[in-house]
């Protein structure tokens, strides 16, 4: 394997507290998230106790309010942390990001009392988030789900079941979109839920393509009872607690997806500057040096759409069109990255030797977790051309 280090992405850090924060980031990086990578994804281990240490150390609420345990980080910050986990292990960067999506409703939908009585253990308190939302019937069609909630005095009761969650089994906490009302998307209610509640389970994980480290798994609810405090927003307000948590959530495969690009670029770089053919390093021939160069920018250009996007989240500003473009961009870009990736380092790319195949099967999943590659078209060309025509 490539024994030279790559340099580090030349990041536009706004303060000195960001250019502090992504040196501790590098740091856990290079020293507790790489060097495991390769066997614990090969076994299907999924690395608790590292995320243990990345809430001690703070990241794991870095766009939320300092007041309630979080690190008070612009988004354009926050995603660049998450591009550095993800280039070192896309089942740790991924699990930073399906976490903070599972702290958004609270975050920002709870009261006070709710924000204050939960949010720090989330953020800070080594707890572990999952998110619930598609169900075996409904996945990109998620406004039909059928998981229901029905009310009992001031207690909810939770039945269904819940598919393709993201530390399934293994989560603190479940922030859970259930049925209160009617059919359609003004029927649904959001929820808190612990992972320790009685009635609730997992099944077996998935067995996955790639990502084995991560769990992602179904999730029962059979009679699930918890009280109405855990009650996020009004009632029928789920689904658009849901969209809006999307569309952030968007930004951080977006920003997961360049971290593996980048990952497969710095190995394809530095494979072809130590390969010899014809007497001379591979790094010499115009194809291949064509190839990088196509590599990088796309790297480079979805970058800088995710960023932009951040921005304009960070000012106040719409930015579901943008997070759309970026997730649709840079997933689609780390597909052909990683792809080019393998093609440079030849028969060994397709070895389990060299990490670029785990980049490959990795960055497929991509473009479809967080709304498919073929919604986000859909979302995008509603921006521009409005709802379709019935």
């Amino acid at each position: 394997m490539p024994d030279r280090a790559p340099p580090p992405v030349d990041r536009p850090l706004p303060t000195a507290e960001a250019r502090d924060l992504m040196a501790l980031v590098r740091d856990i990086a290079r020293r507790e998230v790489a060097p495991p990578a390769a066997e614990e994804e090969e076994a299907g281990r999924f690395p608790r106790e590292l995320f243990t240490l990345l809430s001690a150390s703070g990241l794991l609420g870095l766009p939320y309010e300092s007041a309630y345990g979080g690190g008070d980080q612009p988004y354009e910050v926050y995603l660049q942390v998450l591009e550095e986990l993800a280039a070192a292990r896309l089942t740790v960067g991924l699990g930073v990001s399906v976490h903070t999506l599972a702290c958004y409703a609270l975050a920002a939908h709870g009261t006070h009392e709710q924000r204050a009585a939960y949010l720090p253990a989330m953020l800070g308190g080594g707890l572990l988030g999952a998110y619930c939302l598609s169900e075996p019937s409904s996945g990109s069609d998620a406004a039909s789900l059928r998981t229901r909630a029905v009310r009992e005095g001031d207690t909810w009761v939770i039945t269904g079941t819940k598919a393709w969650t993201t530390h399934g089994g293994i989560a603190d906490f479940y922030t859970v979109m259930a049925r209160t009302g009617g059919e359609g998307a003004r029927g649904i209610t959001a929820f808190l839920v612990p992972g320790a509640a009685a009635g609730l389970s997992a099944a077996a994980p998935e067995r996955k393509m790639g990502l084995k480290g991560s769990p992602t798994a179904q999730v029962h609810f059979d009679g699930v009872r918890i009280p109405d405090a855990r009650r996020i927003g009004d009632e029928g307000q789920g689904f658009a607690i849901a969209l809006a948590a999307l569309d952030s959530g968007r930004l951080g495969i977006a920003a997961c997806a360049i971290g593996v690009a980048q990952a497969a670029l710095d190995e394809a770089v530095a494979y072809a500057r130590q390969r010899r053919q014809f007497g001379r390093p591979i790094a010499d021939f115009q194809g291949l040096r064509f190839l990088l160069a196509d590599m990088a920018t796309r790297i480079e250009a979805g970058r800088a759409l995710c960023l932009a996007a951040a921005r304009l989240r960070d000012a106040g500003r719409p930015f579901a069109r943008q997070a759309a473009m970026a997730k649709l961009h840079c997933t689609d870009a780390a597909m052909q990255v990683t792809t080019d990736a393998v093609q440079v380092l030849g028969g060994y790319g397709y070895t389990a030797d060299f990490p670029v195949e785990r980049y490959l099967r990795e960055a497929k999943v991509l473009q479809i977790v967080e709304g498919t590659n073929q919604i986000q078209r859909m979302v995008i060309a509603r921006h521009l051309l409005g709802p379709e025509t019935r």
